[in-house]
């Protein structure tokens, strides 16, 4: 029977499978990193799609390529190519769903590894994307293909996805798969996201964000005569100093039950994406910019809220800091543009998902797992909101303090301790008897 097959002798077997298969998690995770997928732009996504379908084809997967076409940054020079692969068990039953998303950040400055040779020693993978999360995605592979290599039956179904932008939105990723029934009953009823969240944790959410642009107009003049305009970025200064003083403050106060790590973002924070005023600057081409009071001033606000807020208030609390400058300076004038947002999202604890990781990270790990939510958000949002499917978590290997870091890497043992942990919770959840 599949149960059987699936637990005792079984199941360490499968396990024996996986740490045999240690070199080769770290040979796909360092052959992915070598495939430069950063966005932006959108490098190399289809090469990175095609390598891993590929792959699982060769072992009687059915692969869909499947191009964002008229999402937002698709292009016949960046395609937006997601591929999802499924493979069929004995008979009906449940489909577990591992999607990964194959882009990275630029590597920035300050590495002392090349960020794209996938660099393999002292038991780690070095590389862009090695934690976030190429290594998660090599884990879930090695997972499933163990499983089949076992022979173990199974009922329903297991996809992989590799899929694009999770870094800018997803909007070209996971949402668009979702808008079309990817990540929706029937085709699909739970999701792992192989986020690097660490290995004895599962992340049950995200905080919300609200995005914005704070646009303060001011009147040009000549600079040498500035009482003759209105300078905007003298008004923007105003309102980072109501920030400072106000705003801030009644931030650091508000605490969330969501479990967010690190303990710091347990409260609601509030990031100066960017700012700019006046005239452009010169850049490498030398000169003086023009003598001017500067007539706008411009300023993103990068808000992360919590599952105790509603976004109409974190919204109205920027109105009312800009409207009091406004009382209080009568040449003070702005405009607020919402950029983007999403809610806080949050899988209940007892959700069949988080039940059979948790099972697995205790038989696997010998220590009870810990619930935690992410300080950023991740494609969880749009599974939810988007493809109505609540039974989804982010789960893998990784530090995740180390994404987005110069000689970023990840731990092999974390990567095949994680594979037993997904192999053992997908096959507890396609052999669950429906409730």
């Amino acid at each position: 029977m599949a149960a059987e097959n699936s637990s005792g002798n079984g199941r360490d077997d499968l396990f024996r499978r996986i740490d045999d298969r240690r070199d080769e998690v770290a040979d796909l995770t360092a052959a992915l990193i070598r495939i430069p997928t950063i966005n932006p732009p959108g490098d190399a996504y289809e090469p990175c799609a095609r390598f891993l379908g590929e792959r699982l084809a060769a072992r009687g997967f059915t692969v869909e390529y499947l191009r964002a076409e008229g999402a937002v940054g698709d292009s016949d020079r960046y395609p937006r190519l997601n591929m999802v692969a499924r493979i069929e068990g004995d008979g009906a039953g449940p489909c577990v769903h591992f999607n990964s998303h194959i882009d990275v950040v630029e590597p920035g400055e300050g590495w002392t590894v090349d960020p794209f040779a996938g660099d393999v020693g002292e038991g780690r993978v070095y590389g862009r994307g090695a934690c976030d999360m190429k290594g998660g995605l090599a884990a879930s592979v090695i997972a499933v293909e163990s499983i089949l290599d076992q022979g173990i039956k199974f009922p329903g179904a297991i996809e992989i996805s590799g899929t694009v932008d999770e870094e800018s939105g997803g909007y070209a990723g996971v949402a668009w798969l979702a808008e079309r029934g990817y990540f929706s009953p029937p085709r699909v009823d739970h999701v792992i996201i192989p986020e690097p969240l660490y290995k004895d944790a599962v992340c049950l959410g995200h905080r919300g964000v609200w995005w914005s642009e704070v646009e303060v107009r001011g009147r040009i003049a000549h600079g040498s005569m500035p009482f003759l305009g209105v300078s905007a970025i003298r008004g923007m200064g105003a309102f980072l100093a109501k920030i400072e003083d106000e705003l801030y403050p009644r931030l650091a106060q508000r605490r969330t039950r969501m479990p967010v790590i690190p303990d710091q973002a347990r409260q609601s924070t509030l990031n100066f994406n960017s700012l700019h005023g006046g005239s452009p600057e010169q850049g490498d081409e030398g000169g003086f910019p023009s003598a001017l009071v500067a007539d706008r001033c411009r300023l993103v606000l990068d808000r992360r809220y919590l599952l105790e807020e509603a976004e109409d208030d974190v919204r109205q609390e920027v109105v009312d800091l800009l409207d009091a400058l406004k009382v209080e300076q009568p040449e003070f004038d702005y405009a607020l543009r919402d950029l983007w947002s999403v809610p806080p999202t949050l899988t209940e604890p007892d959700a069949p998902v988080v039940q059979a990781l948790d099972r697995a990270i205790e038989t696997v790990l010998g220590t009870p797992a810990r619930h935690v939510a992410s300080p950023g958000t991740y494609d969880q949002k749009h599974v939810a909101r988007v493809g109505h499917l609540h039974d989804c978590v982010a789960y893998g290997p990784g530090i995740l303090e180390l994404a987005h870091q110069p000689d970023e890497y990840i731990e092999i043992d974390d990567m095949v301790a994680s594979a037993k942990i997904m192999a053992a919770a997908a096959l507890n959840l396609l052999n669950r008897s429906p409730s």
